[in-house]
């Protein structure tokens, strides 16, 4: 599935148009649904198409740090600079994932386990920041488990959805790919 050339023009337009429509979304859409881990679904959703679509190793790396400079630069969400590490932390985790990950398995359990692995860079972000503003053990262990269980929830039903969205857009000539 992964391809070692170099990106070319069709790669770094797809790239772009994730990462820019993660941000839109998330900027347009502005859910307070008071739930935590409710931002991975389309993290990992578009995270994910991208990895289908475009099929090179730092593809997931390049849509998340582009998705982060753009909120940062547009002020989508809080967290000023921090906001290149909210997007980035997961992309990095799930292509250090592809590394490790056999390509002989489904897509569907390709995409499930890397969500996860985003899932839990996710979280890990929030167990770092409770961890250095000073707040007590427990209170940081149980925000992070909160975190964890509602972030998987969300990244796997996007999981669930990539595959055939996948298709389709094969289906359709919208991409090249024939290994899906």
């Amino acid at each position: 599935m992964m391809n070692n050339k170099g990106f070319n023009l069709h790669d770094a337009l797809f790239i772009g148009f994730c990462a820019t429509l993660l941000v839109a979304l998330k900027g347009m859409l502005r859910l307070k649904l008071g739930l935590s881990g409710h931002s991975m679904f389309l993290m990992s959703f578009f995270y994910l198409i991208c990895y289908g679509a475009v099929g090179k190793r730092g593809a997931i790396s390049l849509c998340g740090l582009l998705a982060g400079m753009m909120a940062m630069t547009l002020g989508v969400g809080k967290g000023g600079p921090f906001l290149l590490v909210k997007f980035g932390l997961p992309a990095i985790a799930m292509d250090i994932c592809l590394l490790l990950l056999p390509s002989l398995l489904a897509l569907k359990w390709r995409c499930i386990i890397l969500a996860l692995v985003g899932t839990l860079a996710w979280a890990s972000k929030g167990l770092i920041e409770g961890l250095l503003a000073g707040m007590s053990t427990q209170v940081v262990a149980l925000q992070f488990a909160k975190s964890l269980l509602f972030g998987s929830f969300f990244a796997l039903l996007a999981a669930m959805l990539v595959p055939p969205v996948l298709e389709r857009l094969r289906s359709h000539d919208l991409i090249d790919r024939e290994e899906i």
